[in-house]
C-alpha cells in the first residue's frame, strides 16, 4: 500500500488542472505542464483535489502508483514555485558566466565549455563560482543541472570541480613518502 499514493494533491487557487483519460494538464501563473499518467493507474480531479489509484491489486500498478501522485504533485508544485537547483564551483581559475544564451564554463581545460541555454530553464550567476538553474519542470532542472556538472565532477583528492550546493565530497589522502 503506498503511503505517498493514498494522498490526495491539493490544487491551490489561481491553478486550474484538468484530467482528460490518463493526460493531466496543469496552468498556473508559472506556466502550463502536462504528464501521462500509467495506464495502470487512474486519475480522478474532483473539489479540488487530484486522486491517483491503481487500476487493480497488480504489483505493477501499486508500485507505478506512488510515483504517479508523486508527478501530478510535482506539476502543481512548478506551475506555482517552480523548482532551482545550486551549482558551486570550486577550484583556482574555475568560473562560471552566462553570456547570452551561452553558459561559459572555465573549468581547467585549454578552452571554456560554452552550454548553450535550454527553453524553459533560467540560469544565473550571481558569483563566478556559484549557479542557480530554475525552471517549472523538475526533471530538466535536474537534468541540467547534471549535464553542467558531468563537464567537471568534483574530484576526491582537493574537492575541485562543480558539485551540487550541500553536496558532501568523500575526501582521500594523498600519496605518502
Amino acid at each position: 500500500m503506498s503511503r505517498i499514493g493514498k494522498k490526495p494533491v491539493d490544487v491551490p487557487s489561481g491553478v486550474t488542472a484538468a484530467v482528460d483519460g490518463q493526460d493531466v494538464k496543469v496552468k498556473g501563473p508559472k506556466g502550463e505542464l502536462a504528464f501521462r499518467v500509467h495506464d495502470e493507474v487512474v486519475v480522478e480531479f474532483k473539489d479540488g483535489k487530484v486522486t491517483v489509484q491503481p487500476r487493480d491489486e497488480t504489483k505493477g500498478a501499486r508500485s507505478k502508483w506512488g510515483m504517479s501522485r508523486t508527478m501530478v504533485s510535482n506539476l502543481v508544485e512548478g506551475v506555482t514555485k517552480g523548482f532551482e537547483k545550486k551549482l558551486e564551483i570550486s577550484g583556482v581559475g574555475y568560473r562560471a558566466a552566462v553570456q547570452g544564451k551561452d553558459l561559459v564554463l572555465a573549468l581547467g581545460y585549454s578552452h571554456d565549455i560554452k552550454y548553450p541555454i535550454p527553453a524553459g530553464i533560467d540560469i544565473k550567476c550571481a558569483k563566478p563560482t556559484e549557479i542557480l538553474i530554475s525552471g517549472i519542470d523538475k526533471q530538466r532542472v535536474g537534468q541540467v543541472a547534471a549535464e553542467i556538472r558531468e563537464f567537471r565532477g568534483p574530484e576526491p583528492y582537493k574537492g575541485k570541480g562543480v558539485k551540487y550546493a550541500g553536496e558532501f565530497i568523500f575526501r582521500k589522502e594523498g600519496k605518502k613518502k
